[in-house]
This record gives C-alpha cells, sequence and structure tokens, in this order.
C-alpha cells in the first residue's frame, strides 16, 4: 500500500511493491564518480501499473522543486534532472528484459544513516543473501531537491526497506542455494 506523508525532511514516500535491482544496502560503496563518498542504495524497478506509487513520487518531486527554489535561484528549472526513468525508453530490453514496463529509480543514503532492513513480520533481516537483485520489496524515501556541479533536480533518499517476497534473482547468475541444495543432518555424511 503505498503511503504519502509529509516528514520533517520533506515529502515521505512508501512505494507498493517493487523489485530490487542492484542492492548495496548492508555495506555501503562509493560510485565512480566518487569512490570516497560512501553509501547504501538500491535501484528499484516499479510497475507501471502500480500508479499509485508513480503519482506518490511525482507529488513529492513537486513538493520538493518548490520547497528548494532558493537551491535554484528562486525558480524552479525548466530542464530539471527527473531520476525516476522510464525503462521502456531509456534502458536496452534485450540486456535487462526484466525492466520492460517498469520505471527505475535508485535511491541512496549516506553511509551514517544505514536503512533499517526488516520482513514482512517487520522484523530485522541480518543475512544479507535475503535482499537481492530479483526480491520484492517496499520502500520509504523522502524527496529532495539538489544543485550539484550544474546538474538540477529531485532525487529521494533512501530511509527503510521490507522485503515481501523472494523473485526469480536477475543477473543470470544469482542462483539461489537453497534451490540447489537439501540440508543435510549429521547422519548424511555419505552423502557428501
Amino acid at each position: 500500500m503505498t503511503q504519502v506523508k509529509a516528514s520533517r525532511d520533506g515529502l515521505k514516500v512508501t512505494t507498493g511493491e517493487c523489485r530490487v535491482s542492484f542492492p548495496n544496502l548492508f555495506t555501503p560503496v562509493g560510485t565512480p564518480e566518487n569512490p570516497d563518498r560512501k553509501q547504501y542504495s538500491v535501484m528499484l524497478l516499479i510497475p507501471k501499473s502500480d500508479t499509485a506509487t508513480i503519482k506518490a513520487i511525482r507529488a513529492a518531486q513537486a513538493q520538493a522543486l518548490e520547497e528548494g527554489k532558493a537551491k535554484f535561484n528562486g525558480k524552479i528549472p525548466k530542464d530539471w534532472t527527473d531520476t525516476l526513468h522510464d525503462c521502456d525508453e531509456k534502458d536496452d530490453l534485450e540486456q535487462y528484459p526484466e525492466r520492460e514496463g517498469h520505471y527505475r529509480i535508485r535511491v541512496s543514503a549516506n553511509e551514517q544513516y544505514p536503512p533499517g532492513i526488516v520482513d514482512r513480520r517487520l522484523q530485522p533481516i541480518l543475512d544479507q543473501s535475503e535482499i537481492y537483485s530479483g526480491c520484492y520489496v517496499r520502500v520509504s524515501m523522502v524527496a529532495y531537491a539538489f544543485n550539484s556541479q550544474g546538474n538540477k533536480g529531485v532525487s529521494f533518499g533512501l530511509r527503510n526497506v521490507q522485503k515481501l517476497r523472494d523473485g526469480e534473482p536477475l543477473g543470470g547468475g544469482g542462483v539461489r542455494p537453497e534451490s540447489e541444495f537439501s540440508a543435510l543432518d549429521d547422519e548424511d555424511d555419505d552423502l557428501i
């Protein structure tokens, strides 16, 4: 269930069900442009059919632009950078067929603000293998305006992640071990 709430940081959006791609949620990593600036991040694939989440993101962007006018010399820029991308228009669907019919957005948090990661019952997830490219989550994030090195626009700060269910791993090589092995007891040493 998509939610939109005002927070002290801006308009907070809690998405509907999204698919995870390229998660870095347990260990912050640097970007190629700035390897020293470590962040937690995830790319979300949002189905175009989830109009409630898309509408909430657009409303949060509009509010962030309005509130961020001071960063833009008092005016909302006409060519502001939109971090929500239509995969059918922007992506190579032969390379990323799972993106067809989706929007994508990358959300991140600075290393001093690790996201909370919980399961369906709100129990903390500590096993990093539980969050992988292909699983399904909901995310809470806050919109903010930016004006950095000539780029002006709206991005989203990652707050928390709730895993909803498993999914087919993305990227070709990531097969979950429990789908290939069965648990062994101590008496099963002859199988090794």
